[in-house]
Formats: C-alpha cells, structure tokens, sequence
C-alpha cells in the first residue's frame, strides 16, 4: 500500500483544506492538491468525526491526522471493491509500516557499510550499475528524504525473509525499467536475482460507445472498478479482463459489455448457456437419460456401412457451420461458430501489485 511519501502528504493537505473551509476559512487551494468530490466527502466526514478539533492542532500534526483518515478510508473501499469483484488478497503490506519499524534506514545502512550504496552530491546513491542496471540510483535524497526505490529495497528483502521460494511481482508495464535496479538490489543482499520474476501487465483503456473515458486522479476524473462492476455486472467485467493476456492492451467499452450482440464476447458465453440449459431442461421432460457406451460395443462398428456413417458423422461441426443462417429462434448467425473465447488474464492493484 503506498500510503507513505509525498503522494500521501498531498492527500492529508487536500482533505485538510477542504476541512478548513467547510468550517468558514479562507483557504488557498493549490493546483497540485487533489481536486475531486471524494476529497469534499472525505473532509465532511472527518468534520462529522472531529468537529472543530483539528483546528487546535499544529499544521503538521493536523494534516497527518486528515492523511492517515483519508487513507484508510480510501483503502477500505478498494477492499471492498476487490472483494465485489471477487479477488482478494491474504495480506496487506503498508509502505509507511517499513518506515515505522526502521527497516528503511538499518537496510540503507547496512549497504553502505558493504560499499552497496555511496554519497554523491549530498544524495545517497546505489551501485545497481555494478549489476546489471543502467545507471547509479538515488535512494536518499540530498534533501534527506527517500525515494521509492528506498523502500521498494527494504519491502523485498522482507519478501524474501518471509521464507519464499520465489517473489513475484506484478507491475503495470510502464514500469519496465524499473526491473533491473530491483533485481541488483537483490543480488547486492546476497539472494539470486534469478529468484525474482516480474510479470508485466498492460493497462486496460476504458471506452465509451469506441470513444476514452477521460480521467485524472489529480482533477478527481476517474472511473472506480466498483463504478464499472455497477454498470455492467461483476462476471461480464471479470469475463471481459480474461479475453485479452496479460501482456496485451484491452479496450474495455462499457457500452459493448452491455449490448445483446455479436461484439459482446459475454453475450455469446451467456447465450450459449442459455441454450445448453434448454436443451437439457427439455432432455429431462422428454425422459432422455445418458446412453451408457461400452468399448466392446463400439468395436463391433466395424462393416463397410458403419465406417461410411461415422465419415459421415464425422463431417457433422463443418456441416452445421455452413448451414446456420439466423433461422432457429433469430439468434445472431453463426454466433456459436464466430465466438471465440482465449483466456488467462490480469489485474493490476496497486503500484506493484
């Protein structure tokens, strides 16, 4: 959970704000504060909480304390959106938490003391390029304040010391050149790299009727997975994520996924069971139970005439394909031949999963 580092600073400063002013303050509200109705909720809720108590508090201590509450509610809705859309997950691991318990900093120390990490223009710097990276990282700043790449060091060694075999990660693609600094990091804490593996997953563009869903976090513009589990039910999502690998871009038109036709891949599945279950509601009315089939049985099968009917038989699937015109019910033609349905899929939570 990255709930640590400016990102979550700027949260706490937003909702703050926005606290001061539903209380009658003058306030000046930077551009680069979140913009979106959520932060107006979650101030109001916090004013429903606290009342007027956050004013007496100190600036720092005030914004923490709209940061932390903030954040935890934002986390517990993107719990319970995952847990509506069936995913959940056996552990939550908090960035902040790495800092709390001073594993960050004995970890940085403990590279510099084996020569891993040097200081460079007052920053703090890794020698990934001694293994493999393109490049020396900054992993304090000259500022003092750390980077991403700090804690990303510190979390995977606690992976690794949980006792697995193997890490996996799973990152959005556009993470990339972010895999060899995190492996040298590895190796430079005496594990092999060759342990950690990282799957990439591109990221799904959603549409409207073939045209983007514009979003930004920043402006507050975006669409929840829980907005789209509303609209166009949890299995046609879930269905619509496992069309597409992992490794390939998906266009996600909330419009198509709720379409009666041939260009929803769901309505297919849909409409191939609701046939299969016809036919077996009408198998049972009709007393048509399974045949049972006995090998010995089959191998008498074994005249001119029985060899010639099961060609015959044999040609039955082309046959069919060639035949289906619309006729039967005014099905989408050809919808059981065309459909085609490829699987293993994706989802990415988080910055690294």
């Amino acid at each position: 959970i990255n709930d640590s580092g400016r990102q979550i600073r700027t949260l706490g400063l937003s909702v703050l704000l926005r606290y001061k002013a539903l209380l009658g303050r003058t306030v000046d509200f930077p551009e680069d504060c979140y913009q979106g109705d959520y932060i107006q909720a979650l101030a109001r809720e916090l004013q429903d909480r606290d009342g007027e108590a956050l004013l007496a508090q100190d600036e720092e201590t005030a914004l923490m304390t709209c940061a932390r509450f903030a954040a935890g509610k934002i986390i517990a809705g993107i719990r319970q959106d995952l847990m509506d859309f069936g995913v959940v997950f056996d552990q939550w691991f908090s960035e902040q938490r790495l800092y709390d318990s001073g594993r960050v900093a004995a970890c940085i120390q403990s590279f510099r003391e084996a020569g891993q990490v040097y200081e460079k223009d007052g920053a703090l710097w890794f020698k990934t390029s001694a293994r493999g990276d393109e490049k020396d990282r900054v992993v304090v700043r000259s500022d003092g304040r750390t980077t991403y790449f700090a804690s990303d060091i510190a979390y995977h060694q606690e992976k690794f010391e949980r006792g697995f075999e193997r890490v996996i990660d799973v990152w959005g693609a556009d993470h990339h050149g972010y895999i060899p600094r995190i492996k040298a990091s590895v190796a430079a804490a005496g594990i092999d790299p060759d342990r950690f593996e990282v799957i990439l997953v591109q990221l799904v563009n959603l549409l409207r009727g073939g045209a983007p869903v514009a979003m930004s976090t920043r402006a507050g513009e975006f669409v929840t997975l829980q907005d789209v589990v509303n609209e166009v039910g949890r299995d046609a999502a879930r269905f619509i994520f496992l069309t597409r690998h992992y490794a390939n871009p998906l266009d996600f038109d909330l419009e198509v996924a709720k379409q009666k036709s041939n260009d929803n891949p769901v309505y297919y599945v849909q409409y191939v069971h609701a046939r299969i279950a016809s036919i077996r509601r009408k198998a049972a009315e009709n007393q048509a139970g399974a045949v049972d089939r006995v090998d010995a049985s089959l191998a008498r099968l074994d005249t001119p005439d029985d060899v010639a009917l099961i060609k015959h038989l044999v040609r039955y699937p082309a046959a069919v394909a060639a035949g289906l015109g619309g006729t039967d019910g005014g099905h989408p033609p050809g919808h059981a031949i065309r459909g085609r349905v490829v699987g293993r899929g994706g989802l990415l939570v988080g910055r690294h999963g």
